[in-house]
């Protein structure tokens, strides 16, 4: 079988560098490259990326050796139907280490047709270290070295405003772009660069916060066979996503003219505010996902999937998505549709999600993604969520450490822990909840001033310790309903 590379396939002539992108890794060639080959198929885009290695050690020598190519790999499910889609990725023109090349990063801000800046560095990622110079080859922290090549780019086609550029950060951190363009700032000052450039930054350049929404699994190691067998040539650099896609831009008009997707068929949506779509994404998706981790493992449950397929815990499952959806101040119809997309991608058989995994850090999780609705459905509806309240006396549960004899897969800091073990330790169950809910740290609040909350918990765990999880659950909704 043949190598893959440009020649074989017959993808000699290259496209003109319009996109750099920081970030080399599973979900921007999945996710961001995959969008922009859109635009190149549908609209004639005509955009090539330069990707930069954030990280010293890095995988653009494998990007470099397959020229750029690679398989993207959709596996999924929709409306209860599998579904696979291939398609080999070609607008990667050309991979750099700036630990090994720097010249060659620095000469990025020189192309001519350079419009977009893209950057997944991880949320550790946006990060100002006042210890870097721009004199470093290069700085540490990625926003310092974004600052130089904007630099580089202001002082080559001095000052020109036509050359300023579109910055679009898909870091997983709530108002991305905002805090990435305010640490450059900070480096602006820091390094004393005349005003001309901040002003050349502040008009002729954009920032815009994004949500981004895909999983991807990324290399398939497992089963990497099964994909081979799929194609006629030899690639090292497969990588395997699931059909959804959602990325939400803040942006105007003339962010549309530039991105032109809405004349295309992908979920790209340029809006004035993407808060809504965030508190979409974070209560159902993440929400369902933290809700449903205790209660399934309490349960016996390993994945997300066996979690949704099981009858009586994706019932539960739903009714927590249907709790967390009515809380949503957004066009029903579109939160419904979300709602059943999500569904469809936990019972995606192509992607193992391990519920252990998911169980990292429940405490934040909660309530960051799981409280706020539990609170507002109360607001709303003058009683408690019987879903989202059981699987918070399921996450209590949880935190003991142990169930039947069985250890738990709890991961959390040791102050989150200990305090658990502590609790734990009182003689009561009122006295164990009350403590739990007083503790400020966990929950920003005390929750023993939520009305019906520590009655509801205590009852609820004391029939769970006493009947299991099952019969607990239909006894809750049973006393819930009359």
């Amino acid at each position: 079988m043949e190598k893959l590379s440009r020649k074989s396939r017959g993808l000699e002539s290259k496209l003109p560098v319009k996109v750099v992108q920081f970030g080399e890794g599973n979900f921007l060639r999945a996710f961001v490259d995959y969008a922009f080959q859109r635009l190149n198929n549908e609209l004639g885009f005509n955009a090539g990326i330069a990707m930069v290695q954030p990280l010293e050690n890095g995988m653009v020598h494998m990007i470099n050796d397959q020229d750029g190519l690679y398989t993207l790999f959709m596996n999924g499910v929709k409306k209860g139907e599998k579904i696979q889609d291939i398609e080999l990725i070609t607008n990667v023109v050309k991979g750099i280490n700036p630990y090994k090349a720097y010249d060659d990063f620095l000469a990025l801000a020189k192309e001519e047709e350079l419009q977009f800046i893209i950057s997944n560095t991880t949320e550790a990622g946006i990060e100002y270290i006042d210890t870097d110079t721009p004199g470093m080859r290069p700085p540490v922290a990625f926003p310092a070295r974004l600052t130089v090549l904007l630099y580089e780019r202001y002082r080559y086609f001095e000052g020109n405003a036509s050359k300023g550029v579109t910055v679009i950060p898909c870091e997983l951190i709530n108002y991305n772009a905002d805090t990435l363009k305010e640490i450059i700032l900070k480096y602006i000052s820091l390094w004393n660069l005349e005003e001309g450039f901040k002003t050349w930054l502040l008009e002729a350049c954009s920032f815009h916060n994004t949500l981004v929404d895909r999983i991807v699994p990324g290399y398939p190691r497992n089963e990497i066979e099964d994909y081979n067998i799929k194609l006629d040539y030899h690639d090292n650099l497969i990588v395997a996503a699931e059909p959804f896609f959602l990325w939400v831009i803040e942006g105007d008009e003339a962010l549309k003219q530039k991105l032109p997707f809405h004349k295309t068929n992908l979920n790209v949506k340029i809006v004035d505010d993407m808060q809504p779509f965030r508190t979409l994404k974070v209560r159902i998706l993440n929400g369902a996902h933290t809700a449903m981790v205790p209660f399934s493992i309490l349960y016996g449950n390993e994945t997300v999937k066996q979690t949704v397929d099981g009858d009586f815990t994706g019932a539960f499952v739903n009714s927590i998505i249907s709790e967390i959806s009515g809380t949503l101040p957004m066009d029903k119809k579109e939160v419904d549709a979300y709602a059943e997309e999500v569904m469809d991608r936990f019972r995606n058989p192509f992607i193992k999600h391990q519920l252990s995994d998911i169980a990292l850090n429940s405490i934040s999780k909660f309530k960051v993604r799981v409280l706020p609705s539990l609170l507002q459905y109360q607001k709303d509806n003058g009683q408690l969520p019987k879903s989202l309240t059981f699987s918070m006396a399921c996450l209590m549960l949880f935190y003991k450490g142990s169930w039947k004899g069985t250890v738990l897969p709890v991961k959390d800091s040791p102050e989150i822990t200990d305090e658990f073990i502590a609790a734990w330790q009182l003689p009561q169950i009122e006295m164990v909840v009350s403590r739990i809910l007083g503790n400020e740290e966990f929950w920003g609040e005390d929750l023993n001033n939520v009305s019906g909350l520590g009655d509801e918990l205590v009852r609820t765990i004391t029939e769970i310790e006493n009947s299991g999880l099952e019969k607990a659950y239909m006894e809750y909704n049973r006393q819930y309903q009359s």
